[in-house]
């Protein structure tokens, strides 16, 4: 059986329509949504992370909170950009959002996606070296990052203090965190890069590459890939992969009016310099998406799906677009909820 979560942008800014006007409203109104989201039945609650936007930014407050208000469900982000990060700053706050959660956290990083702010992680204090692209940089980011939440030792420790000269790990400590990072993945070749560095994939509505089949039929040999190079660097356990889809049921006229009446196509267009195909958004009656879901070839070979939720519609609206999805949807893709 799939796992089910919302993935919300956090988007809030004071215009005619949102329920989400400042920052502390989306905060807020975040931890509400991922209450509503659990008692609905749903897997997960997961956070994308920009900065120098009004959308959500520093996660960790956030995924503690949440933490701390629900007791079942998965918290994580989709995804933080790695090349902002100070990976053992970052390592304490996981560790620390984990406990709170009690071993829910499922954390989705990355190289990173187009910014507003140009080399903005630089204003973070983190410039590459020479030689080193920022990709690069988030990568390493991502292996020092790692070992620190796997226990590596990492800084010799003062025999004045400690009577002793060892190598300390950093602290706290979250039991089995490392097996639930996941990497973002934009393309069939990073796929085989994460497998091969024993992180889950998280797949999005965009691949940063096109071959002219269909979006779920592109994703699909991106999972395919990363699930046989997976087996071929011999990982005991069994990985994780998940999509993200927008599946917006049309239950009345003011629905019609803000996402129109049915599914759109793939878009092509251009993105970091080459052609990225965009994955369709999903509107309609609820069953016609459950059939047009159930004939995703990638949501179908995918563990977990995220659904993408209009947060700035507010609480009460995506909690009930998530129970139409929960009812008459997601069935079609053998989700039952788990309550």
């Amino acid at each position: 059986m799939k796992n089910v979560g919302f993935l919300s942008f956090g988007h809030y800014q004071a215009v005619p329509g949102s329920q989400t006007r400042t920052a502390s409203d989306v905060l807020l109104q975040s931890i509400d949504l991922a209450v509503a989201a659990e008692e609905l039945g749903l897997d997960g609650a997961y956070f994308r992370v920009h900065h120098f936007a009004r959308q959500l930014a520093s996660p960790f407050p956030l995924l503690a909170a949440v933490g701390a208000r629900t007791s079942r469900i998965e918290i994580g982000t989709g995804v933080i950009d790695m090349r902002y990060e100070n990976p053992l700053g970052m390592a304490e706050d996981a560790a620390a959002a984990d406990l709170i959660s009690q071993g829910r956290l499922q954390l989705g990083i990355s190289r990173g996606s187009p910014e507003t702010a140009i080399r903005g992680y630089e204003a973070f204090g983190h410039v590459p070296p020479e030689g080193m692209s920022d990709a690069d940089m988030a990568r390493a980011h991502t292996e020092l990052f790692r070992a620190a939440i796997d226990g590596a030792g990492l800084v010799d420790s003062d025999p004045r203090m400690t009577g002793r000269s060892v190598r300390l790990p950093l602290m706290p400590q979250a039991p089995g965190l490392s097996e639930r990072i996941w990497w973002g993945s934009g393309t069939r070749a990073t796929a085989e890069w994460t497998a091969q560095q024993g992180m889950n994939l998280m797949s999005s509505t965009l691949l940063t590459e096109d071959t002219g089949v269909p979006f779920d039929e592109l994703q699909l040999e991106q999972i395919e890939m990363f699930r046989a190079a997976w087996s071929a660097a011999g990982w005991e356990r069994t990985p994780r992969v998940s999509v993200s889809r927008s599946v917006i049921p049309i239950l009345d006229a003011q629905d019609r009016a803000w996402f129109g009446e049915r599914s759109g196509d793939d878009q092509v267009g251009h993105l970091d310099g080459g052609l990225a195909r965009f994955g369709k958004s999903y509107v309609g009656e609820p069953d016609v998406l459950a059939e047009e879901l159930a004939e995703d070839v990638a949501v179908q070979a995918a563990d977990s799906v995220l659904l993408t939720v209009p947060n700035q519609l507010g609480v009460d609206y995506n909690a009930r677009l998530l129970g139409a999805l929960a009812e008459h949807v997601l069935p079609a893709i053998d989700w039952k909820p788990r309550l």
